[in-house]
């Protein structure tokens, strides 16, 4: 995400942070905590797909479309990259568990091939994008749901909360590495998140209006994906 450290400099930032830009005992813990929900969340996904194999096309657009907005490098005013994340709508479809193993195979990806990340930041990378969004995302979208409001507000609500918790965990974990000198990791996070916010709130906003039409045009489709989707058009 930065090429330098400290909060000050963040004329490279991006979304996904950058290979070797993380000290190494925080990579380290970064993956150890990723390590947990990536095992269970293969486990869940054998076991959904175990007791519904057609769930397999569901699945393959879920994670084409987490890749393929994930991939995006937009430039930022600030000079930085920002790009959506995608992974609201297959956490609000499988649950924010599956997202995890997807996550991980899409950051995997774009680090070997697009030079978007990396692999001592992949740990740092899966909790922020493939574990703190899913789960914030499917949240927001279940209580949005349980409070009456109509689906695609639901959905909107957790495509974007998905996104925006995304870039709130990175900025914490870039002022845990790299603390101000003077106002420590709460003035790291504030400057962080600021940088960020600029782009990324937008950016969340457009992310949660695309999902909602995406997810209509699949429930739409009918057949074994637009069934899969149920889920979004307010069935089970």
């Amino acid at each position: 995400m930065a090429s330098g450290h400290g909060a000050s400099n963040t004329r490279w930032t991006r979304m996904h942070i950058m290979e070797g830009f993380l000290p190494m005992g925080h990579a380290i813990g970064w993956t150890i905590a990723a390590t947990p929900f990536v095992v269970g969340g293969t486990i869940a996904l054998r076991r959904t797909l175990k007791e519904r194999p057609e769930a397999r096309l569901t699945l393959a657009a879920a994670s084409a479309f987490t890749f393929i907005l994930s991939a995006l490098k937009l430039p930022s005013v600030t000079g930085s990259c920002s790009h959506p994340t995608g992974t609201g709508l297959g956490a609000m479809t499988f649950g924010p568990a599956v997202m995890a193993p997807v996550g991980l195979i899409v950051l995997l990806f774009q680090g070997l091939l697009l030079a978007h990340g990396g692999l001592t930041t992949l740990g740092a990378n899966v909790f922020s994008m493939a574990i703190a969004g899913p789960w914030v995302g499917w949240a927001a979208w279940r209580m949005a749901t349980g409070a009456g409001l109509p689906i695609a507000v639901a959905v909107f609500l957790g495509a974007a909360l998905a996104d925006l918790s995304t870039y709130v965990v990175t900025s914490l974990q870039l002022a845990l590495a790299f603390p101000d000198p003077t106002s420590g990791i709460a003035g790291s996070f504030v400057k962080f998140a600021g940088i960020f916010a600029v782009t990324q709130v937008p950016l969340a906003i457009a992310e949660g209006l695309l999902t909602v039409v995406v997810a209509a045009a699949l429930v739409g489709r009918g057949g074994d994906a637009g069934h899969g989707f149920a889920p979004l058009s307010g069935g089970r």
